[in-house]
């Protein structure tokens, strides 16, 4: 299931592939809580590429369980021959809410906790923290399953892209600061390394986690394009009522001066 899935979201890509549009907002050698995706959810090609890549490596645990396949597909301008056979999981239909097959059973059972649904994830932690998030994992032979995460420390979560980004391991340095007349020592983190290649390039790494996030921050707010579009059109159509307004205004108030 899990090779179908992944082939699934390859073949996605496939049939929507375009560059990435957008950098990051960042240098990658700032500190790592001042990165940010750099989102535009008005950027369907990305939300195509971020939907294949949630449907092949998150889907499989996690759930969106408030939009069906049918609302994504029309939204992102997915033909329904394209999401049948590529999107839908197997035994599900497009009018479905898009769960999980993972029990929470199951995921409390293999992860200590019940993977989260992430509809809401952009809305409730912010887009920066989901892809900070994504790109912060670290080997840590102490964590039970051997990584850890600068963003969500002992995060339950194995490394499921670590295919994809490689294996990274995390340098830190040792900094003293003086607090009430006392020295105290801290670790604070100074770079990645990686310790092994993945299957993509950093740059090719960013933009997966872009497209991902900019799905996800889709999820959140499904009409957030739209609103946004309408919203110029609105301030657009106040100022010319306004202009006219006060043209009335005056018209009316000349003969009273």
């Amino acid at each position: 299931m899990r090779k179908s899935l992944i082939a699934a979201a390859l073949g996605l890509k496939l049939v929507f592939a375009s560059p990435a549009v957008f950098p990051a907002s960042t240098s990658p050698n700032a500190a790592w809580m001042e990165w940010k995706p750099g989102n535009d959810v008005g950027n369907i090609a990305s939300l195509q590429r971020g939907a294949a890549n949630f449907m092949g490596y998150c889907s499989g645990c996690h759930s969106l369980k408030y939009v069906r396949y049918s609302r994504v597909a029309g939204d992102i301008n997915i033909p329904e021959e394209q999401m049948e056979k590529l999107l839908l999981l197997p035994g599900t239909k497009k009018g479905d809410y898009i769960t999980a097959p993972m029990s929470k059973a199951d995921g409390e059972a293999w992860f200590g906790k019940a993977p989260p649904d992430l509809s809401l994830i952009t809305r409730s932690k912010g887009p920066d923290h989901v892809y900070q998030f994504l790109k912060t994992f670290y080997v840590d032979p102490k964590s039970v399953n051997g990584t850890n995460n600068l963003a969500l420390p002992n995060t339950a979560m194995p490394f499921v892209l670590s295919a994809l980004q490689g294996v990274q391991e995390a340098k830190f340095r040792t900094v003293e600061r003086a607090v009430d007349g006392e020295t105290l020592t801290e670790r604070q983190w100074d770079s990645f390394e990686l310790s092994s290649l993945g299957q993509l390039s950093p740059e090719e790494y960013d933009a997966f986690v872009r497209d991902t996030v900019n799905f996800l921050e889709y999820v959140g707010e499904p009409v957030k394009a739209k609103r946004e579009a309408l919203g110029i059109w609105v301030i657009l159509f106040l100022l010319v009522f306004t202009g006219l307004a006060y043209l009335l205004k005056q018209e009316f108030w000349r003969d009273v001066k």
